[in-house]
């Protein structure tokens, strides 16, 4: 039986600033019949509880969504056709407990192990960086270990904030320590600015991680570096998750925590199709913050990095 393929609304069929804001104008599907047939779900997380700067990503799912409405389906520059392959759509926004991190955090862990029961790979619109904890521990419990390629101005691995021991500067080493990742198929880029001690980034490195500072990047392509990467994080399960703060300020402002000196646009595009030919479980972009977003540039930018993601998925096919 040949499977039903969802395709974006077409700009000639609903003008693109018309009809109901999904992320690349899919179709919104939530009956559990219909998310059984899927092999890919766009999941918005609007968690912003996280953050310990500046608030406002719980806005970031709906914004990137609003912004993606440009996006045509065929990739012109890598010959992917992600929506001649696989059935995608968006399955909505999790309920996360806006006053409760703990809540929240339990509640994104139990909608991602129902995800990975009806066998969705997901793509995440964040929300801040604590979401990709409890998505990481769905995801190992079918997967096992995980690779990471974590694109970042921070390594999220402080022990606490304010004594809290989960939050969105936490979240990779409590990923860590939960034996959740394989530490050494695991790669942190565009790490950068200012830290407490030397071990805000050795900390890293102790544990086995690739950690490539942004000041490795600046002044050149990113091509060789991600040859180097799919060495390192090859040869089993791959989760993508990218801050929006590993791009530089002036492309990216509309972020919590903006740090100067970052990757570039093109460097952000050269990192994902990078990623082509890993075995990719899922991927998220966080920490887009639209009140600090007045072009709405930032959250451009996160759609379509999402939708580069989408195209280096396995099972994809190239025209």
């Amino acid at each position: 039986m040949e499977k039903n393929l969802h395709q974006p609304l077409g700009g000639n069929e609903m003008p693109r600033f018309g009809g109901i804001a999904t992320m690349m104008r899919l179709p919104h599907i939530q009956s559990p019949a219909e998310r059984a047939e899927l092999d890919v779900g766009f999941v918005g997380v609007p968690l912003d509880i996280g953050t310990s700067l500046r608030s406002g990503t719980r806005f970031g799912p709906r914004e990137i969504r609003a912004q993606s409405v440009m996006i045509r389906p065929y990739n012109m520059a890598t010959g992917a056709a992600p929506f001649d392959s696989l059935n995608i759509a968006d399955i909505g926004d999790v309920p996360i407990n806006t006053f409760n991190m703990a809540e929240a955090v339990r509640i994104i862990e139990q909608s991602y192990d129902q995800i990975v029961a009806d066998g969705i790979l997901p793509l995440t619109l964040g929300g801040d960086h604590t979401i990709t904890l409890p998505i990481l521990r769905a995801l190992k419990k079918k997967h096992g270990k995980i690779g990471l390629v974590h694109i970042d101005a921070h390594a999220d691995v402080n022990d606490h904030m304010f004594g809290e021991k989960i939050a969105h500067g936490t979240t990779f080493r409590r990923a860590v320590e939960e034996g959740l990742l394989d530490c050494d198929r695991v790669v942190q880029i565009g790490l950068r600015a200012q830290g407490y001690t030397a071990e805000d980034f050795n900390w890293s490195r102790k544990q086995g991680f690739r950690v490539v500072q942004a000041e490795e990047c600046w002044h050149k392509s990113l091509e060789p570096l991600m040859a180097e990467v799919r060495e390192k994080v090859g040869g089993g399960p791959v989760y993508l998750s990218f801050d929006i703060d590993g791009i530089d300020p002036a492309w990216a402002p509309g972020t919590g925590t903006p740090e100067i000196g970052g990757l570039t646009t093109i460097q952000a595009i050269e990192v994902i199709r990078g990623c082509q030919g890993l075995d990719i479980i899922g991927g998220d972009l966080v920490e887009v913050s639209p009140p600090y977003d007045t072009t709405g540039n930032t959250s451009l930018l996160g759609a379509n990095l999402l939708y580069e993601m989408l195209c280096i998925l396995p099972g994809v096919e190239r025209r």
